[in-house]
């Protein structure tokens, strides 16, 4: 009963078994596919079969020069300065001392008085220094004396030659003495070394000073010094004897020379000491105040132009575009001279189209439509 009832229920699956026939509709959306992918293809490499638009027609006009303004420029002879800054120094500038021990018995001056050349300042007691002398010349005329009466003994025979020696060892000594003496009353007079101004002055009438002690100073500021450090770059730009134009913080500008250059730079620094000698007749200029120097130090042929006309190539260089045959030029330019409305450079031939406008735009080799424009005067 089993086994027959399993054979009918296999049979009877055979008999319901589902069967498929090949569908034309099925293979349509493969075909569509394969068919898009050969026209892709085909497109793609139409460019190396078929002419383009370019290769077929080879007489299409170039891409339009860059327009740029220029302006002929030429080179002119300009003035080379160097410019530092310094400072005023007076052109003596020395300490006054006491040469004699005592009292001030008299003072004439005051801080701040112009004086002389040997003028007197102040002088000091003499009572003692003028006892000495007194003694010094007493004991001169005793030892000229016993001098001339050796040399007559000796004459007649009366006197040895050893006196006679001994008496003139005497007699020099005693004029030493008096000449020390004559001296020291000369010391107690304090005067000037130079004509000056007295910048400091520590003295009081009764005051005792020691020999040697500094009472003061003296300043001389006619004429002035001005001191400046020179790079050692500069260094061959800068002689004696040339002209140079000083400008001083307190407004004055005078003409000045230079009278020194160092030839020992300073260790720290790198640079040299140079003077400029400046006439201070009025002595209206003072001593330690900061200046300007401009001295001309020769000529060169530049061109004058403004500071938005420099560019910079590819590796940084600083330059002027020009045009030259319709085409870009650059010039690596060397700045010689600054001034408020422009500046003066070299490394551009003498005569020159210089782009103004639209310089940033363009490369170096690059052609380009240039209109001039005339420079203004």
């Amino acid at each position: 009963m089993t086994s027959e009832s399993t054979t009918d229920k296999s049979a009877h699956a055979g008999a319901d078994r589902l069967q498929f026939e090949d569908d034309p509709g099925a293979r349509r959306p493969l075909v569509l596919a394969t068919t898009l992918l050969i026209a892709i293809v085909a497109w793609m490499g139409s460019g190396f079969i078929l002419p383009t638009e370019t290769e077929a027609n080879p007489e299409r006009p170039a891409i339009e020069a860059q327009p740029v303004t220029t302006r002929i420029s030429r080179a002119e002879e300009v003035t080379l300065y160097f410019n530092a800054e310094g400072q005023a120094e007076a052109d003596r500038d020395t300490a006054i001392r006491a040469e004699a021990s005592g009292e001030v018995a008299e003072l004439l001056v005051d801080k701040g008085t112009d004086v002389t050349e040997g003028q007197l300042i102040a002088r000091l007691t003499t009572d003692q220094v003028e006892a000495n002398l007194r003694r010094a010349r007493e004991a001169r005329d005793q030892a000229q004396r016993e001098f001339d009466n050796a040399t007559a003994l000796l004459e007649r025979g009366v006197a040895t030659q050893d006196r006679l020696t001994a008496a003139r060892a005497a007699l020099a000594a005693a004029e030493a003495d008096l000449i020390a003496a004559e001296q020291s009353v000369e010391d107690t007079a304090i005067t000037a070394p130079f004509a000056g101004r007295i910048e400091t002055l520590s003295l009081d009438p009764g005051e005792y000073i020691a020999a040697g002690t500094e009472i003061g100073r003296i300043v001389d500021h006619k004429p002035l010094t001005v001191a400046l450090q020179v790079p050692q770059q500069a260094l061959n730009r800068i002689k004696n004897g040339q002209q140079a134009q000083v400008s001083f913080i307190t407004g004055e500008t005078e003409t000045g020379e230079v009278t020194f250059v160092g030839t020992s730079a300073a260790a720290a620094t790198r640079t040299f000491l140079a003077e400029i000698e400046v006439p201070n007749d009025d002595g209206a200029i003072p001593a330690g105040i900061s200046a300007e120097i401009r001295i001309p130090t020769g000529t060169r042929e530049a061109h004058f132009i403004s500071p938005s006309l420099v560019s910079l190539d590819p590796n940084g260089v600083t330059g002027v575009k020009t045009v030259e045959d319709g085409k870009v030029r650059f010039h690596e330019i060397e700045l010689v001279r600054a001034e408020v409305d422009g500046i003066w450079v070299t490394g551009i031939p003498d005569t020159a189209e210089i782009i103004v406008i639209g310089q940033g735009y363009v490369r170096d080799g690059e052609e380009v439509r240039a209109q001039r424009e005339e420079a203004s005067e």
